[in-house]
């Protein structure tokens, strides 16, 4: 009997490493999965040995109408000469162009499934121009899925998307946390914090993430800045891309020698064991992942109050919440866990079961070839 088609489409073969493989290797044994993206090197091609073929197709991040229309065009012969019984959208543009050329080519099972919006910390023509596109992008699609429950209330109450024609498989999170690969070292602990010249005693406050301004991080170097005034043994590292060029700013706000920009990462499993606390002060977020990776390590929280942030942590047992932008919150829950050994362990260890009990790799990727099943039995 012949297995059903599945194929994912993305612009960054990036985001397929990042979110999808457990997916993947999970749906690959029961149906053929396949992958459209724009490929740029070899290394991207075999992204995964788990996938039957791939195609590139030039879906760009950003808006070019000449290059989104080439391919659209192409992206529609692709699912017409293939005649995948389901295709699956990740990220805006490549959803908008996938759900359209899904529609043209009549593929009758169109999945989209948000993970953020990019609109919701604009403002005027800009965001309402970005929401109507999803809304757009919604009535192009069969199915759609939220990658959370904060988040899809949040959609619906903008009227996005319906009660009705949307979910959130399992508790949440696209792919969950890989139980194997998320593990507490104290010898990598060890080596890292050497690495950096940190000491056992120093207390280091973690982000890991791209850095950019809608990340929080100004507010997170301010309120570290008024921390570091009163408890001369803490240290603040943020690990990830400088989207912005923040990064001197940050400097100019922290100052030496507390604070250290390592740049980007391909082993967050590893650098986050640097961390005691890891902060995520996000002002939109679609799933906080890094916040349950870093639970998983046994590190407790400090993340904003935003809607793709509700689920990952429980307020008072695994971490602190705080309302988006409020630098004096940051810096009174950063003093709590800077001062108290004891609270960073019990929470480290409330988070670590609370990601065990909901969000592993192995839970989601179940829950994803179980929509499947249903929905091309």
């Amino acid at each position: 009997m012949n297995k059903k088609k599945i194929c994912f489409i993305v612009s960054s073969p990036l985001t397929v490493k990042a979110l999808l493989l457990e997916n993947i290797k999970a749906l690959s044994t029961e149906f053929e999965v396949y992958l459209v993206a724009n490929f740029k090197n070899e290394e991207q091609i075999n992204i995964s040995p788990d996938l039957t073929d791939i195609f590139h197709v030039q879906i760009e991040r950003k808006i070019n109408l000449i290059k989104d229309l080439q391919a659209l065009n192409k992206l529609r012969k692709v699912l017409k000469e293939q005649s995948f019984h389901a295709i699956h959208t990740v990220t805006p543009k490549a959803g908008l162009i996938g759900m359209l050329a899904g529609k043209i080519a009549k593929t009758k099972v169109r999945t989209h499934i948000f993970t953020g919006q990019v609109w919701y910390t604009k403002t005027g023509l800009m965001k309402a121009l970005l929401m109507n596109l999803d809304r757009f992008l919604v009535s192009l699609s069969t199915n759609i899925l939220v990658d959370g429950q904060s988040q899809r209330k949040f959609l619906i109450s903008k009227k996005v998307i319906t009660e009705h024609n949307s979910k959130v498989l399992g508790k949440g999170s696209i792919s969950g946390v890989n139980i194997n690969k998320f593990r507490p070292n104290i010898n990598s602990r060890e080596r890292y914090r050497a690495e950096q010249k940190y000491s056992q005693d120093e207390v280091v406050f973690l982000f890991l993430g791209r850095i950019n301004r809608d990340k929080g991080v100004i507010e997170l170097a301010r309120a570290f800045s008024k921390l570091q005034q009163e408890i001369p043994h803490v240290k603040l590292l943020l690990i990830g891309f400088d989207e912005e060029k923040l990064v001197p700013q940050i400097l100019s706000i922290v100052g030496d020698p507390n604070f250290k920009f390592y740049g980007s990462t391909n082993e967050p499993e590893l650098l986050l064991q640097i961390g005691d606390v890891l902060c995520l002060p996000s002002h939109r977020e679609g799933f906080g992942t890094t916040v349950i990776e870093g639970s998983l390590l046994g590190l407790p929280i400090i993340c904003s109050d935003t809607y793709g942030l509700m689920e990952t942590i429980i307020d008072d047992q695994t971490g602190f919440r705080h309302p988006v932008h409020d630098v004096e919150s940051i810096y009174v829950q950063m003093k709590k866990l800077a001062t108290d050994p004891q609270l960073r362990t019990k929470m480290g260890e409330a988070g670590r079961r609370y990601v065990l009990e909901n969000f592993t790799a192995a839970q989601i990727s179940g829950e994803w070839l179980q929509y499947y099943r249903d929905l091309l039995k």
